[in-house]
């Protein structure tokens, strides 16, 4: 078994997180619409003509910032996935977009040093194995004064849908030393790592907002198992403990079914920060 959280996300990112993100991406874009515009007006609003996305995903956050770049600059898309760089490829040549996508691990990928005048990432920070020296590699892709603009999760206990999916999932115990999606999640930890990879200015700002699981239970339950700690916290269980868990998870994505969907709870820091 995998023990290092590069090697386990690396492996689900290309297996079956990746491939449930593919068969979700219409879940997704609906999901993240508002942080998308979030960051593309982050892009209007600064100035930046060169835009680094991280952890880019099926790329719409990358195609977001393209469009509202235009003809001025340019939005490129880091992800480790080859799934979801494939997908994110194939989307923008459909939308004859300029984005442009690299299959690489943002923490050790040699960019050009000063290439950026922004980097954003929309939950794709949380997994580095050692942030100040991705931060770092990160800050180094930045222009002097280029800023970086991210959206990370808080503690776990701060959001609904992971206390929910945790509770339901109780059979599978927690792995130590597994992916930790909630381990920015603390201002000062952020604030710690940044100023130690370089950056100054460092700002967090709450956001809440609800977060789209899909049309309906059973959607919302596909979804749901293609999480990387539910994959493999059922993974641990024998059948009839995963059966339990599964039915557990159904009941409680019913509870929170309306007639707009599936929705929970969730709380974000929208954290700022720029290279000297």
């Amino acid at each position: 078994m995998q023990n290092n959280p590069n090697e386990i996300m690396a492996a689900a990112w290309n297996g079956v997180s990746g491939r449930a993100w593919v068969d979700e991406q219409q879940l997704l874009d609906r999901t993240y619409e508002s942080i998308e515009r979030l960051l593309a007006g982050e892009a209007l609003a600064n100035g930046a003509r060169q835009v680094l996305d991280i952890g880019c995903g099926s790329g719409a956050t990358t195609l977001a910032v393209a469009r509202a770049l235009g003809a001025r600059g340019r939005a490129t898309g880091v992800d480790i996935s080859a799934p979801l760089i494939d997908l994110a490829q194939a989307r923008a040549q459909r939308e004859g977009s300029a984005a442009r996508f690299i299959r690489a691990d943002a923490q050790t990928h040699e960019f050009e040093p000063g290439s950026f005048d922004l980097a954003i990432s929309r939950f794709g920070v949380m997994f580095f194995d050692d942030p100040v020296a991705a931060f770092a590699n990160i800050g180094r892709s930045l222009r002097h004064s280029g800023r970086l603009v991210m959206m990370v999760w808080q503690a776990a206990e701060r959001n609904e849908w992971e206390v929910a999916i945790r509770a339901a999932l109780a059979d599978g115990g927690t792995e130590p030393g597994g992916p930790d999606p909630f381990s920015l999640g603390q201002p000062a930890t952020v604030e710690a790592i940044l100023g130690a990879a370089g950056f100054a200015g460092i700002d967090l700002t709450e956001a809440r907002r609800p977060v789209y699981y899909g049309p309906d239970v059973p959607a919302a339950l596909a979804w749901v198992r293609g999480f990387t700690r539910t994959d493999r916290a059922l993974r641990r269980l024998d059948a009839d403990a995963a059966t339990r868990a599964l039915d557990r998870l159904r009941d409680m994505l019913a509870a929170h079914a309306s007639d707009d969907g599936i929705w929970m709870d969730s709380r974000t820091w929208i954290v700022t920060a720029r290279r000297p």
